[in-house]
C-alpha cells in the first residue's frame, strides 16, 4: 500500500512548481533590483503569463529601456506589441540604439515600423552608420551618349535610413532603379563619350541634382560611379543598318519596276498578236467582197485585171527597192 505521506508529499512538489511557473518570484526580484519596488507587480507577471506573454521577454525590455533612459515606456506598451505580432526584442535595441545616436525615434514609430515587416534595428543602424548599395546589383548599366557609342557604368550609392519614410517608403530596388535611370539620362544627353570618360563625377553631380531619394525609406548622400567602359559603336551599327535595309528597299522597288516593265512587254506582244489576227480577218473579207461586188455589178472583169497588175506593180516596185538598198550596204561594207 502506498504511503499517504509520500502521496502528499508528491501533490506539495507539484503545487509548489506550479505556483512557481505562475508566480515567476525570481523575474519579479530581477525587476525589484534593478528597477525598484512597484515598477513590474506581481500581478502582472501573473498575468502575463495567463494570456501565454512571455514575462521574460518583457521584463528584460523593461529594465533594458530603464537603463538607457526611456523610462516612459511601460510592461503594457510591450505587452501590446507581443500580443500583435511585432518583435520585441527589435523593438527594444531600435529605441535603445537611437537614443544613443540622438535619433528621434518614438515608440509609435518604431512598432509601426516593425508591424509593416521591416527590421527597424537595421534601419537605426544604417541611420548611424550609412550603406552602401551597388547600381546595378550586378554586372553594368549600358547608355549610349550622343555621338553613338555605348559607356557601361557602374555607380555605389551610399543611403542613410531616413526613419519618417520607413512605413510606406520605396526600398533598395527603387534606389537602384531611380539611380540608374539617371545615369543612362544623363550619358545619353552628353555630346561625345570623351567628355564623360574625362568627367565622371559630371554624372554622379547631375543624378544627385534630381533627388532621386523622394518618396523613398532612403536619404541619399552620395553616388560615385564606380566603373566605367566604353562598348560598341551603336551609332555605326545603326547607320549600317540602316544602309543595308534602304539598300534592300532599293532592290525591292526596282524588282517591282523590272517586273511591270516585262508585264507592259507582254501586254504589247499580246496587242500586236491581236492587231495582225484583226489584219488577216479583214484581208480575209477582201475576196468575199470582190465576189459580191461580181455578182452586184459594181466591178467588172477588166477592173479586177487592172487591180491585179497594180498589184503586181508594187510588188515588183518594192523587190527593186529592197535590192538595191542591199546592195548599197555591200558596197558600203567593201568601202
Amino acid at each position: 500500500m502506498i504511503d499517504i505521506s509520500l502521496i502528499f508529499l508528491v501533490l506539495i512538489v507539484f503545487a509548489v512548481l506550479l505556483i512557481f511557473y505562475f508566480v515567476p518570484v525570481g523575474l519579479w526580484i530581477q525587476s525589484v533590483v534593478s528597477l525598484g519596488l512597484g515598477r513590474i507587480r506581481i500581478i502582472d507577471l501573473i498575468r502575463m503569463r495567463l494570456r501565454k506573454i512571455s514575462p521574460r521577454l518583457v521584463t528584460d525590455g523593461v529594465i533594458n529601456l530603464h537603463k538607457a533612459g526611456l523610462n516612459h515606456i511601460t510592461t503594457d506598451m510591450l505587452e501590446t506589441h507581443y500580443l500583435a505580432g511585432g518583435n520585441v526584442v527589435n523593438v527594444v535595441a531600435a529605441l535603445i540604439a537611437s537614443s544613443k545616436a540622438n535619433i528621434q525615434l518614438p515608440f509609435e514609430t518604431a512598432t509601426a515600423i516593425d508591424l509593416a515587416g521591416r527590421d527597424v534595428k537595421s534601419a537605426v543602424q544604417t541611420s548611424v552608420y550609412p550603406k552602401v548599395i551597388n547600381a546595378p546589383k550586378e554586372g553594368f548599366l549600358a547608355a549610349v551618349a550622343k555621338d553613338g557609342i555605348e559607356l557601361k557604368a557602374r555607380a555605389r550609392v551610399t543611403v542613410r535610413t531616413n526613419i519618417a519614410g520607413l512605413v510606406g517608403g520605396a526600398t533598395d530596388e527603387t534606389i537602384i532603379a531611380r539611380v540608374g535611370e539617371g545615369i543612362v539620362s544623363a550619358i545619353g544627353s552628353s555630346g561625345n563619350y570623351g567628355g564623360v570618360l574625362e568627367n565622371p563625377d559630371n554624372i554622379s553631380k547631375a543624378v544627385l541634382a534630381k533627388g532621386l531619394d523622394a518618396g523613398t525609406a532612403y536619404e541619399i548622400l552620395s553616388i560615385d560611379i564606380a566603373d566605367l567602359d566604353v562598348g560598341k559603336n551603336i551609332g555605326a551599327r545603326l547607320q549600317a543598318d540602316q544602309a543595308e535595309a534602304d539598300l534592300r528597299v532599293a532592290q525591292a522597288k526596282a524588282e517591282t519596276r523590272r517586273a511591270m516593265a516585262v508585264a507592259e512587254e507582254q501586254e504589247m506582244k499580246a496587242r500586236t498578236q491581236e492587231m495582225k489576227a484583226k489584219v488577216v480577218e479583214a484581208e480575209a473579207e477582201v475576196p468575199k467582197a470582190m465576189s459580191q461586188a461580181f455578182r452586184d455589178g459594181n466591178l467588172g472583169i477588166f477592173d479586177y485585171y487592172n487591180m491585179h497588175n497594180i498589184k503586181a506593180d508594187t510588188e515588183m516596185r518594192t523587190s527593186i527597192s529592197h535590192g538595191a538598198s542591199d546592195d548599197s550596204h555591200v558596197t558600203d561594207g567593201d568601202d
